[in-house]
């Protein structure tokens, strides 16, 4: 087997405030760990232009009619999987925002270390997913060298997918091959090489960006309203409820009325109260408004 050489990566490196950590109090470790934990938005602040660049590709994307995969091993992978599958129930996505774990979807519940190692595995699964010229695929890596991310992108890029990358290390090798690099240097873990710690705290945090961003950037929002949820169970329901009553004044009552009125389609619900109009013409404007509530009601 050949020597693989981490020893460079801040992410391996021991931090000097925790070196008598098993010495350490409950109190003194936490307070440590707290003041570590909040150098993470730190560091994603100074990331910010390549975030902004990648959602505005992301945008892009989706607006032609591709689709987002996030592809990651162990803890990159699981964040990655995590944002997409909150995408459906938060903003009535289908297949817009998908994941891709190294090891398939059962390391999602039980590591499979040794999943990450191989670049034709990423490279195949790639091709697997049916991934095409209109897509994007972000590759997740807190080393930022992890093989079977590194083969996704390189199989991406042959395909002539726009490709973007996550690490936790500056001047990462995933960097290099994807078209946009985001890394991140925010210092060693409080327990040396633990990178489900502030990597992974960063990483989920750079996601939620890329996603939430994205999903605004394509009408899925109306003002800070999340006008495109699915209302899939009790919850949901009261909550669309509360959304057009936020956006439009009415009464629980005429928002509950309007709500089934409208098939359970909260930013139909929203132009037809607004507007004054009838259920038809509030789906014709918001059809011709590519979705955008704001469009919908501004156009008349």
């Amino acid at each position: 087997m050949n020597k693989v050489n981490i020893s460079h990566l801040v992410t391996e490196s021991r931090n000097p405030k925790t070196m008598n950590l098993d010495d350490m109090s409950i109190h003194e470790f936490l307070t440590v760990m707290n003041e570590e934990d909040a150098l993470v938005p730190q560091r994603i602040h100074d990331v910010l232009p390549q975030i902004e660049k990648a959602v505005e590709k992301i945008v892009e994307a989706l607006n032609q009619g591709g689709r987002l995969f996030y592809v990651g091993s162990g803890t990159s992978g699981r964040l990655g999987i995590l944002d997409a599958v909150e995408c459906p129930p938060t903003f009535s996505t289908t297949n817009e925002v998908n994941g891709i774990i190294a090891g398939g979807p059962s390391a999602f519940v039980k590591a499979k270390e040794g999943a990450e190692d191989h670049e034709d595995d990423g490279q195949r699964e790639i091709m697997e997913a049916g991934i095409c010229d209109k897509d994007v695929v972000v590759g997740i890596a807190a080393s930022g060298r992890t093989p079977h991310t590194i083969g996704a992108l390189k199989q991406a890029n042959k395909i002539g997918a726009y490709t973007i990358s996550i690490a936790c290390n500056p001047d990462s090798e995933i960097g290099k091959v994807a078209k946009l690099a985001i890394d991140m240097n925010l210092g060693p873990e409080v327990i040396t090489g633990s990178t489900r710690l502030k990597a992974g705290t960063a990483q989920k945090l750079v996601l939620n960006m890329l996603s939430t961003a994205s999903m605004v950037g394509i009408g899925k929002t109306y003002q800070n309203l999340m006008v495109d949820l699915k209302p899939s169970n009790e919850k949901l329901v009261e909550r669309s409820k509360r959304i057009i009553m936020e956006a439009t004044g009415c009464s629980y009552e005429v928002a509950q009325e309007t709500f089934e009125e409208c098939h359970r389609h909260v930013k139909v619900a929203i132009i037809k109260i607004l507007l004054n109009c009838t259920v038809e013409e509030a789906k014709s404007r918001l059809e011709s408004s590519q979705g955008f509530v704001k469009k919908a009601i501004q156009n008349q």
